[in-house]
């Protein structure tokens, strides 16, 4: 399919667009409705400026995210991957998988897309569940902007060590949970273990 054809277009809705973004997007356009009919065009045209300027603020960093993530993916090993953090890979890859989300700077903009590189490069579902629940509750990044400043290194350091046995159990419960999750088709030595 010709770049910019009609049927090219069709494909990157279809593949690049799931069923989530488009019924996020009919809420959208559901709630901007009900602003304007119920607040006003005034505050419907307030909301918009607003909606646009977080907009404007948050797609560069969207596409910065996307771009780092697409250059991990294309230098990503995928077979070491799977067995570092595969689905064989034991503690030992959910202990990986958590260092890795206690390092990973920045938001949800740069997790959550390193998060789709890593399972779409065969890591099983503990070690993502693993990666961004340590992510989410001991990131460096975390500890040193909000905890230390705000709750000194004694609270921090011990929050963060109590802490540090979560991820890993959330990972072993989402291995043993009875779900079929895959996101794409392992590589390498797990390939053939299905």
């Amino acid at each position: 399919m010709p770049f910019g054809s009609r049927s090219w277009w069709a494909g990157l809705l279809r593949d690049g667009f799931g069923v989530g973004f488009w019924g996020f997007a009919a809420f959208a356009v559901l709630s901007g409705l009900a602003c304007y009919l119920v607040l006003g065009p005034e505050a419907f045209g307030v909301a918009l400026d607003d909606d646009l300027d977080l907009l404007l603020g948050t797609v560069p960093r969207i596409v910065a995210a996307l771009a780092v993530a697409g250059l991990v993916w294309a230098m990503l090993p995928r077979d070491r991957l799977t067995r570092l953090i595969g689905r064989h890979s034991g503690l030992r890859g959910l202990a990986i998988a958590t260092a890795a989300g206690i390092v990973t700077p920045g938001g949800p903009t740069s997790a959550f897309a390193l998060l789709a590189v890593i399972g779409g490069g065969g890591a099983d579902r503990g070690a993502l569940v693993a990666y961004i629940t340590g992510w989410s509750m001991l990131g460096v990044q975390r500890l040193i902007v909000w905890d230390v400043p705000f709750m000194g290194v004694e609270f921090s350091a011990t929050r963060f060590v109590v802490s540090l046995p979560l991820p890993i159990i959330a990972g072993l419960i989402a291995r043993a949970l009875p779900l079929r999750l895959t996101l794409a088709a392992p590589t390498g030595p797990e390939a053939g273990s299905r």
